[in-house]
């Protein structure tokens, strides 16, 4: 699969394009609707969506796709995929909305419940974060992949929280912690702040789905800090429920 990682690579650059488009018509381009959890859906989610699932079904058709715009299978069905595909076509679409850059498109292949390579593209700067397991995180500029690392200090940490989440419980569990900035950012950015050493810990209590974390997971576990469910031990994919229970993440 690693043979592979330029070529998608180049989807989701492509993908990014393609929103960046839609952004750039402004508030009469977003064409919001409601979706019945009464979150928003845009042209750019749908645009994204039906370009990503069309290229990685060129890629590998026995694949199954998981993305946050399709009908999900039957929990029955999926749990004997032994490997398959996790989208989020458009995460951050409430910062897409307020227009803030802060958004990106996150893709993870699943295997064994267990992420085996992930990919955050941020549209905005065209830079893509990405991670193989065993081998590694990088972020891809434009023209080269470039190795990252999580920061290694002992005090002085940076804390990164959600722009439309953050919670009076967040604050509390990271008072655990010697942090003495704290910064926020929207969608999956806040896990290549920490991939990269722009920040050092991160708590998420409010709701979050399987495809906003699963590339932001593998992520930054190859860049050498930890992602862990505070309700269990093991974090997994592919689950019953699709959501995920409160998490930390931390160099």
């Amino acid at each position: 699969m690693k043979d592979s990682v330029p070529h998608i690579i180049e989807l989701l650059q492509r993908a990014g394009s393609i929103i960046m488009d839609i952004y750039a018509l402004g508030e009469s381009g977003a064409q919001v609707e409601w979706k019945s959890d009464n979150s928003p859906l845009t042209l750019a989610d749908r645009e994204s969506h039906e370009f990503l699932v069309q290229q990685l079904a060129n890629i590998d058709s026995q694949i199954p796709i998981m993305s946050e715009e399709s009908l999900q299978t039957d929990f029955e069905l999926r749990r004997n995929w032994p490997r398959y595909w996790c989208l989020d076509p458009l995460d951050g679409t409430k910062e897409f909305i307020k227009r803030n850059g802060q958004f990106t498109i996150n893709l993870a292949l699943i295997e064994h419940s267990v992420p085996l390579l992930g990919f955050i593209h941020v549209p905005v700067t065209g830079y893509t974060y990405w991670a193989l397991k065993g081998q590694g995180a990088f972020v891809h500029n434009g023209d080269t992949n470039v190795n990252i690392r999580a920061s290694q200090k002992n005090d002085g940490w940076i804390a990164v929280s959600s722009s439309s989440h953050s919670t009076e419980l967040d604050n509390t569990l990271l008072s655990k912690f010697p942090v003495t900035q704290y910064i926020k950012a929207g969608s999956a950015l806040k896990f290549c702040y920490i991939a990269s050493g722009v920040a050092d810990v991160y708590h998420r209590e409010g709701p979050t789905m399987e495809w906003d974390t699963a590339a932001g997971h593998i992520l930054v576990e190859e860049a050498g800090a930890t992602f862990e469910y505070l309700s269990e031990n093991r974090v997994h994919y592919n689950k019953l429920d699709l959501r995920n229970p409160s998490f930390l993440v931390r160099i």
